[in-house]
């Protein structure tokens, strides 16, 4: 059950209830127009992921279909239902899907591909909406700047959602400003875990192409297995692309968070993590070269991202989902354009521990390793879209509790939306 206690988002309920702004053109005409005159959506995603990982001795192959059917209800005075059902079908068993962290012992020689069967609401929850304010109540997903810290991990064909009130302000100009708090989150491996997360964000577009961001994050989990990780995190994000010729634009991103214990966390986390980055772009094609961090501190803990879209960071093997206790540094080199209709991209990372192996105490080394990842993707038309990806992960000379050994991935994905 979902208990709001949070003032700060009652107000804003209040608020957004109350504004008084001109409804939207599309307003239903009685309760009977809202109910019957929605939208249907859905979307079906077929994946064959392969993965050959050092240390299992079997390569795994997962075959699985996401189905999503979703129904809007047509806005009345504002208020708007949206439902989503989803299914996750594996066609073969031939790898470890992670359900609920606990792994079948029959699969354990497979490397995880983390897409359990499943069968729920992706999202259910009621709104109210108008030209300033918008607030959803219920199950939903959320995604903040670049899905660093807040995402829904879409890759996956389990996303992360969360069960709670979020309420969203663009009535200052230039101005977001993002509030929520949620008591449950539903994991991609479809574990449902009990928490209580508040979230504070803040971005204003300084030009047409460069936002400035601020936020804290305040993530309580509940269980003894996961309350001692609970973490406060504040951080601001610089984010731009800039004409300098007809032809050209530099991009540049420049991001600082500070992370610390937070209620029943013990764990004295006192990390920092940074994002540099820069670069250009000519008609589309661009390079850019960044280096992130994720600090490790003496007492064996690191920053951590758990709401984050951590598959697009650190390599799309997803050796680095979690951050090693000894911390990380990624230098990074991206490249990507348009060719004959396709969306290309390629990432290059040097991974290394923030702390030195031999120094934080037992085992040698501070190089992780280093990470190829290429990805196609096709419109076949508006409806069907189809991708090819693919990462190769070579580990370096850690010889230690934190070692990440080779690895090898293949996607190959057709999604048709209607």
């Amino acid at each position: 059950m979902m208990v709001f206690k949070r003032p700060l988002l009652t107000m804003a309920l209040l608020s957004a209830c109350s504004t008084g702004m001109a409804e939207p053109a599309t307003e239903a005409a009685d309760l009977k127009d809202a109910l019957t005159g929605g939208k249907f959506s859905g979307n079906f995603r077929l994946r064959y992921e392969y993965a050959d990982q050092a240390g299992f001795n079997q390569t795994a192959e997962a075959f699985t279909l996401r189905s999503v059917l979703g129904y809007e209800t047509k806005a009345l005075h504002g208020f708007s239902i949206n439902a989503q059902v989803y299914g996750v079908s594996p066609l073969n068993d031939d790898y470890n899907d992670a359900k609920k962290g606990a792994p079948i012992a029959s699969r354990t020689q497979y490397p995880t591909i983390a897409d359990p069967e499943d069968y729920d609401f992706q999202q259910l929850y009621i709104q109210f909406k108008n030209a300033s304010h918008q607030v959803k109540l219920g199950r939903q997903a959320l995604i903040l700047d670049n899905w660093r810290f807040v995402g829904d991990v879409r890759f996956r064909q389990n996303w992360q959602v969360m069960n709670g009130l979020s309420y969203v302000n663009t009535s200052l100009a230039d101005t977001t400003i993002t509030a929520a708090h949620f008591d449950q989150v539903k994991q991609i491996n479809t574990k449902i875990q009990d928490a209580d997360i508040d979230i504070l964000h803040a971005k204003y577009a300084l030009t047409a192409g460069t936002s400035l961001s601020g936020y804290g994050y305040w993530l309580g989990w509940d269980g003894r297995a996961l309350e001692t990780t609970s973490s406060k995190t504040f951080g601001a994000r610089l984010n731009g692309a800039e004409k300098i010729s007809d032809d050209w634009k530099v991009l540049f991103t420049a991001e600082y968070a500070q992370q610390d214990n937070y209620k029943n966390g013990n764990r004295n986390i006192d990390n920092d993590y940074y994002w540099l980055g820069g670069g250009l772009d000519y008609h589309g094609w661009y390079a850019t070269l960044n280096q992130e961090k994720l600090s490790g501190n003496s007492n064996g803990v690191a920053f951590q991202t758990p709401l984050g879209t951590n598959h697009i960071f650190n390599g799309w093997t997803d050796l680095f989902s979690t951050t090693p206790a000894e911390g990380l540094d990624d230098t990074i080199l991206m490249a990507g354009g348009q060719l004959l209709g396709a969306s290309i991209k390629a990432e290059y990372h040097l991974m290394n521990a923030d702390r030195h192996f031999n120094k934080a105490g037992g085992g040698t080394g501070n190089q992780y390793g280093k990470e190829l990842d290429i990805g196609v993707y096709y419109p076949f038309s508006k409806q069907f879209t189809g991708s090819i990806e693919y990462g190769n992960f070579k580990e370096g000379d850690i010889r230690a509790a934190g070692r990440k050994r080779d690895a090898e991935k293949i996607w190959l994905t057709a999604s048709y939306s209607f």
